[in-house]
């Protein structure tokens, strides 16, 4: 069998290989340049130049996952098409009175975020649902069509529909979708319902505008590759990461694209907690630095914190999403002068032409272009050789910014990098403190194409005492493809209700129901090594406004114990803010299972010993030792030690500051700091008071 994960970033496309065999079992690590104008395309290319290198049987089973930003990115660009949404009498400027919130109601000049939808393609139906989920006015599907036929005079080539009420009783909008298609069968048409059904209709219908919206591109895109892979293969299956951290059918996928919007960042953490199941580090902090962004995460207790109030772009995504927060530029982030204060990002100079030391016409000063005049790059071995950096274009990029400063560009170059590491940490602490972290208890795992560069510089500034860097950091989002299981949230709204033991127990067996009906659709038995179930609850106090999740033992939901649930509602409560009433009437407003569907997947101590890195490009030569000169903050040149990856162990741990070379990454060692080898392939990164 082989399994091949992939992740598409604005500046490289990554891939990940396992294969298992009787014999032995190998992991390739492999990299090409995105190609933004069509990501297929790069797709394409890698695809070519892995299975040429492994000549698979045509008997041999392939599974392909795959992680994209093309959905997140339509978003964010706002270069969808025109569509129009349908919603209940009365409620034309849903999209725009939101939660008539500002962003920050301190800035005067804040403005509530311009809607994807113009109110003019807001279209209202008479019919009515009430709260529990009784008719109160049937829909007036003739009004309907009607609306639908403006829409699509009007250019909209998709329909989002949002009633109501849906959450409790989806029957009007499935009333509306089959009187839709029943008349224009090729329109594309999302239901609120039957994405993530909860109370929140602002938030409902967002998700489904923003699954309108990315549609046509998404189904456009995964139909292209799975045409190529079909061509290519007889034996595949094609899969595609999603944005809890999972993995979904293509098919699936191209029904349900807002599903993907965060996904890739989600396989990194994925990634990130399959490395640590064996290890003691109970806070995990992973850090992903790409060539145009920087995104956290936190793993507690071998478990990846879940947010149900995510955004992309201007937009909330309110379902069970990988809790992940943006922090800062990435590698390809472009510095400027703002006046005369020195920014860095968001631009970016992308793939291409890419930073200017890259030598492909690049002309603005970049992170990258930083690091190398900052000496943290080895020129002779950047990915491994097969990549020749240009010192003096990197120069010539900074020497505006140097200019402006009045200094020369090794100085700039510190200046740009203190000030990303600036804003890096003005994210981070605020990010820890609200889960009740503390910096010196946590192991920062780095990851990403800059990751292990620019990390290392941010757990100095912040007090962070360990830091671990995975064996294959750069390809690390496309590696959590290869370990990232089949994964499906489902959720019952109980709100209003009484519930008794039996009530509990019977809405769980039905939302594990819909897990396995779910997961039976996505891959073959055959495929499935097995599934699990996870239960939880959204629980508050009686005259609380707000709600916190409660993980509820399997067994107590099959059960229907109440008594175990809410006992765990009070030891969670208690935990997050130090009270807990014991004696206090509780409510709940939610119930939700996770189905986990596993496939096969590499064993975890596999990674190191057979790992084989591929690049693009010609090979490199021989990886040398040697010292370079370095800016380490303080302005003065510091004689920095160059040390290939496979020689790291051969002295003891290597003392900080000092340039340690993978063939797709490179990690910096603060002064303060030492380096290790692990048996799993990692290095680990410790400062002297650890």
């Amino acid at each position: 069998m082989i399994r091949i994960g992939i992740d598409i970033g604005g500046t490289f496309t990554d891939f990940a290989v396992w294969r298992s065999g009787d014999a032995s079992e190998e992991l390739i690590s492999y990299k090409v340049p995105s190609t933004p104008r069509n990501y297929a395309d790069a797709f394409k290319t890698g695809m070519e130049d892995i299975l040429t290198r492994l000549t698979p049987d045509p008997a041999e089973e392939i599974i392909v996952v795959h992680g994209t930003t093309v959905s997140t990115n339509q978003v964010i660009e706002r270069s969808g098409p025109t569509i129009a949404l349908m919603v209940t009498e009365g409620f034309q400027d849903i999209l725009n009175l939101q939660r008539l919130r500002l962003r920050n109601p301190l800035n005067i000049f804040e403005k509530r975020t311009v809607a994807l939808i113009p109110r003019n393609l807001v279209f209202e139906t008479p019919g009515r649902m009430r709260h529990d989920g009784t008719v109160k006015q049937p829909l007036d599907t003739v009004a309907l069509l009607t609306n639908v036929r403006a829409a699509l005079d009007a250019g909209a080539v998709g329909i989002a529909v949002a009633f109501h009420h849906s959450y409790r009783n989806p029957a009007h909008e499935q009333e509306a979708y089959d009187a839709i298609k029943a008349a224009y069968p090729d329109v594309n048409v999302t239901l609120s319902s039957s994405i993530w059904p909860k109370i929140g209709e602002y938030e409902r219908a967002i998700v489904a505008v923003l699954n309108t919206y990315v549609k046509d591109r998404m189904f456009n895109y995964i139909q292209a590759i799975d045409t190529y892979l079909a061509g290519r293969l007889s034996n595949y299956k094609l899969f595609i990461t999603r944005s809890n951290g999972g993995a979904m059918s293509a098919a699936d996928a191209m029904a349900y694209p807002v599903h993907t919007l965060l996904s890739g960042p989600a396989s990194g953490v994925t990634a990130a907690q399959f490395a640590g199941r064996n290890r003691a580090d109970r806070k995990i902090v992973t850090l992903d630095m790409g060539g145009t962004s920087t995104d956290i995460s936190l793993i507690q207790d071998g478990k990846p914190i879940i947010s149900g109030s995510a955004e992309v772009g201007d937009f909330p995504l309110m379902m069970p999403v990988t809790g992940i927060e943006a922090i800062g530029a990435g590698g390809g982030s472009i510095a400027w002068l703002d006046g005369k204060l020195l920014r860095v990002g968001p631009q970016s100079a992308g793939a291409s032409p890419g930073p200017a030391c890259f030598g492909k016409g690049g002309k603005l000063p970049t992170m990258t272009d930083a690091y190398l005049l900052a000496g943290y790059l080895n020129t002779e071995n950047f990915l491994g050789g097969r990549m020749k950096l240009d010192a003096a274009a990197a120069e010539a990029a900074m020497a505006p910014i140097a200019e402006a400063l009045g200094t020369d560009t090794a100085a700039a170059a510190e200046a740009c990098i203190a000030v990303a590491t600036s804003n890096m940490v003005a994210k981070l602490l605020p990010f820890l403190a609200r889960y009740g972290v503390d910096p010196e208890d946590v192991t920062l795992v780095l990851f990403g194409g800059a990751g292990a560069l620019h990390g290392p510089l941010l757990a100095r500034e912040v007090g962070i005492r360990s830091v671990l860097v995975p064996s294959t950091p750069s390809v690390f989002c496309a590696y959590g493809g290869l370990v990232s299981e089949l994964v499906h949230d489902t959720v019952a709204v109980v709100q209003g209700r009484q519930l008794d033991g039996k009530d509990l127990a019977t809405e769980y067996a039905a939302l594990v129901e819909q897990g396995r009906i779910w997961l039976d659709a996505q891959i073959p038995a055959e495929l499935l090594t097995g599934a699990t179930f996870e239960f939880s609850a959204q629980v508050a106090y009686v005259g609380q406004s707000f709600q916190i999740d409660v993980s509820v033992p399997e067994a107590a939901a099959v059960a229907g114990d109440l008594g175990v649930l809410e006992a765990a509602f009070h030891q969670e409560h208690e935990r997050l803010y130090g009270h807990g009433d014991t004696e206090a009437p509780i409510y709940m407003t939610e119930l939700r299972v996770r189905i986990r569907g596993g496939m096969p997947m590499p064993v975890q101590d596999l990674m190191p010993s057979t790992l084989i890195p591929v690049t693009s490009g010609a090979a490199g030569g021989a990886v040398r030792g040697g010292v370079q000169q370095s800016y380490w903050g303080d302005g003065a040149k510091v004689a920095t030690r160059l040390i290939p990856r496979s020689t790291l162990n051969a002295e003891g741990p290597a003392q900080g500051p000092a340039i340690i070379d993978l063939d797709d990454s490179t990690i910096l060692v603060p002064p303060g700091y030492s380096a290790t080898s692990e048996a799993s392939g990692a290095v680990i990164l410790s400062s002297g008071d650890r």
